[in-house]
């Protein structure tokens, strides 16, 4: 009779469901898992040395490059450490924008997520839907920052600027004729802050097409549920937050727990799973979306009725005005030092986190007094989710393991930093 024996094969670098850039190493008994190694240092990111050779706020667009699906988020982080450190307030409207981006980022996470992790257990069309929606939010990041991704729009002290009062229109071409495009700026007529709740009205309803597409469907549920299962003193010793601990019935949400900004000011309902398998995690972040939906309306409507500063005047921390770089010469002055030298931070260490889309982000900082961080060291919260993907695999077959990349909802920018 024929020895069986174990096969060892390698699951990536190039599978889709890895992002590309994860190599697993998968120990086979036939078609089901014994183990899984996941090996990592595929992409080399590097941004903690690099933060130690850039000023301070060189090192923001660093962040966004990072969970490259979450990119304010990741900003949001980094520059409370350095308010920490500084000892700096945040005028209330620029508290109020930061949370108002850091949800629709968690929105624009989750329909990636979403639309990927069906796009890898072979549902095309939740793909194509999420999507949709996902362009809207990019133009909201791009009317702020002028980037679609990369925004570096958190500044140390508040944000960049305050939100336009015209939102970008889309121009007759070639490809589309006037009626076409009169119907793309239907809901461009107005500020930013009108185009975004016209998306928060409609929003809740392509949740539900979403919905309609997954969440009683036969084959979802039978790739989903039951699958990867994590119990909750598991999760907690695994050290995993955000959905991922959520989705395993442990209701810790940095936003409420350690409120931080004004999320104490916003009412909102945290979900939490039962089952700690990957549908009761699908479930969570179809529920964080709308909760997030509810947290954006909220500040819509603060921030229409209260104008006001969305920087710290602080010229040391922040840029003077553009009107009075030009017309005073203390003001460019102040303006050429922050962007050539930029600002020294007092010595010491801070860390600050925040409820990121995948968990808890966080950036521990120290200081040595100059203008360059002494240290970097970023808390990601992919990282630790990554060394479950063995536990959570062992005893699934290989097409299991797809699903366990997916509902992990991995971005390899934060993990091989």
């Amino acid at each position: 009779m024929a020895e069986i024996k174990n096969y060892t094969l390698n699951f990536g670098p190039q599978h889709p469901a890895a992002h590309g850039v994860l190599r697993l190493v998968l120990e086979l008994d036939g078609e089901v898992v014994q183990r899984a190694d996941p090996h990592i240092g595929l992409l080399h990111r590097a941004t903690e040395k690099l933060a130690e050779t850039r000023t301070f706020l060189q090192s923001v667009p660093y962040m966004d490059r990072l969970d490259y699906v979450s990119m304010m988020c990741n900003e949001h982080a980094y520059v409370m450490a350095i308010e920490k450190l500084l000892g700096i307030e945040v005028p209330l409207r620029g508290q109020y924008i930061r949370v108002m981006f850091d949800e629709i980022t968690r929105i624009l996470n989750h329909l990636m997520s979403l639309g990927s992790h069906g796009l890898d257990v072979g549902a095309m069309g939740v793909f194509l839907y999420a999507f949709r929606e996902r362009e809207d939010l990019m133009d909201c990041y791009e009317a702020v920052s002028g980037a679609r991704m990369h925004a570096a729009y958190y500044r140390p002290g508040g944000v960049y600027r305050d939100l336009p009062d015209q939102m970008p229109q889309f121009k007759v071409s070639k490809l589309r004729n006037k009626a076409a495009i009169d119907e793309l700026n239907r809901n461009r007529q107005g500020s930013l802050l009108d185009f975004i709740e016209d998306f928060t009205n409609r929003f809740p309803h392509c949740v539900d097409e979403y919905e309609t597409l997954l969440t009683d469907n036969r084959i979802w549920k039978q790739r989903l549920v039951g699958v990867g299962v994590v119990s909750p003193e598991r999760a907690k010793a695994l050290g995993f937050t955000g959905p991922m601990l959520r989705g395993s019935g442990v209701a810790w949400d940095l936003r409420k727990t350690q409120p931080y900004e004004v999320y104490d000011l916003v009412d909102f309902d945290v979900p939490v799973g039962v089952n700690g398998d990957c549908y009761d995690r699908y479930l969570c972040r179809v529920e964080e979306m709308r909760q997030s939906n509810r947290i954006i309306k909220q500040c819509i409507e603060w921030l229409r009725n209260n104008p006001g500063p969305v920087i710290t005047p602080n010229n040391k921390v922040a840029p003077p005005s553009r009107v009075g770089m030009k017309s005073n010469m203390e003001d460019l002055i102040h303006h050429f030092k922050l962007f050539t030298e930029g600002f020294h931070v007092p010595e010491g260490e801070a860390y600050a986190a925040v409820e990121h889309p995948k968990g808890e982000f966080g950036i521990y900082l120290v200081s040595d007094g100059a203008n360059k961080p002494y240290r970097l060291k970023i808390r990601a919260p992919g990282f630790a989710h990554l060394q479950s993907l063995g536990e959570m695999s062992m005893g699934h077959m290989i097409a299991d393991v797809v699903t366990i990349i997916g509902t992990q909802d991995i971005v390899f920018g934060e993990i091989d930093r």
